[in-house]
């Protein structure tokens, strides 16, 4: 029962590494996460991560329901409230914890519930083709906790958000890449081969440029247009007179690729 973590240049990849369990988040894997967000978010050499499960038969099933059933017992409802507001929540990256870079999911079998949730708070998703997204919370008598009722319908259309959140049923990964939940998908043989190829992509663009970008327009995406206008110069503005906009000015000008530096 771990969080696995490999460096491979720019690269961070994160495996949440429990196939006996189908990958559900104990509360000690969920500090692990924290851990590795926290890396991602500080370390200037690394630039973009991709999130996976190990095994075939899930990404995530979401949070180990007996742990946090004894965990919610212990508590009073103030006590739970004040604490989701001030941790990070399912995972790390739900709530409270911004890593600031891209993650890309890469989903390899069922993503359900608080695995859904995780996979929502990722900037992009690569699925395997037998790979299942569901939020059957309502099936328990409870709702999604950890983003899924504020993350789905800013991903898809709202009457797909909505019948997934209020029936509970999954959908499958043809579905899902139709209605805008993933970016692709692609043979299960193929899918980390997939995901690491977007992130190199990403990578090897200039890193302040991708992490300005990835800010104006998820934090845009609450704003009326013409504020969402006015945050886009604000961080457009200051990169005009980075080390790393003189360099792919010059590599353009002289036909090569930028060697990026993040300055």
């Amino acid at each position: 029962m771990s969080i696995r973590t490999e460096r491979d240049g720019h690269l961070l990849v994160v495996t949440i590494d429990r196939p006996e369990a189908r990958n559900a988040l104990s509360m000690q894997m969920t500090r692990e996460l924290c851990e590795a967000w926290r890396m991602l978010r500080d370390d200037a050499e690394l630039r973009v991560a991709v999130l996976t499960g190990a095994g075939d038969k899930a990404f995530c099933a979401g949070a180990d329901l007996k742990e946090i059933g004894a965990w919610y017992r212990s508590m009073t409802p103030i006590e739970r409230r004040e604490r989701a507001e001030r941790e990070p929540g399912l995972g790390g990256i739900t709530r409270n914890l911004d890593p600031g870079k891209p993650v890309i999911a890469a989903i390899n079998g069922h993503c359900l519930a608080g695995g859904l949730e995780l996979a929502l708070a990722c900037d992009l998703r690569v699925a395997a083709g037998h790979a299942t997204f569901g939020l059957p919370e309502v099936k328990r008598g409870i709702m999604p906790g950890a983003g899924g009722t504020q993350r789905l319908p800013r991903a898809v259309p709202l009457g797909a958000a909505l019948e997934m959140l209020l029936s509970g049923d999954a959908i499958d990964a043809e579905t899902a890449l139709r209605v805008g939940l993933v970016n692709r998908v692609v043979p299960a043989a193929g899918l980390m081969d997939e995901a690491r190829a977007l992130a190199g992509r990403i990578a090897q663009c200039a890193p302040l440029a991708v992490q300005a970008a990835r800010a104006a327009a998820l934090r845009g995406l609450h704003l009326p247009l013409d504020e969402g206008l006015r945050l886009e110069q604000m961080h457009a503005e200051p990169l005009r007179h980075t080390e790393d906009a003189a360099e792919g000015i010059r590599a353009f000008a002289e036909k090569r690729t930028p060697e990026f530096r993040g300055r």
